[in-house]
């Protein structure tokens, strides 16, 4: 069985093009067993946007893949993953 990196539990959490923010994906990770803090959370969404990982999960090229907006009323951002996959 392959162990999955934190990119890779990201990328099929967020596959859904629901909105996401960091607080729901630990959430969602702390009950799957996977303890990660924000920051890590953090950098895992920003290597999406990088050509190894566009190559490894299927993403394009070119252009973003992760969609961003503030969150109404509250602090932070949600984020997106866009594409191909999830328009």
């Amino acid at each position: 069985m392959t162990k999955l990196t934190l990119d890779d539990l990201v990328f099929a959490r967020m596959s859904n093009g629901e909105w996401w923010t960091f607080w729901d994906l630990r959430k969602a990770f702390m009950d799957k067993g996977y303890y990660y803090g924000e920051p890590s959370i953090s950098a895992s969404i920003r290597n999406l946007r990088k050509e190894h990982a566009r190559d490894k999960y299927g993403l394009p090229k070119y252009g973003e893949v992760i969609e961003r907006r503030k969150i109404c009323g509250g602090k932070g951002n949600e984020y997106k993953l866009i594409g191909e996959k999830n328009g």
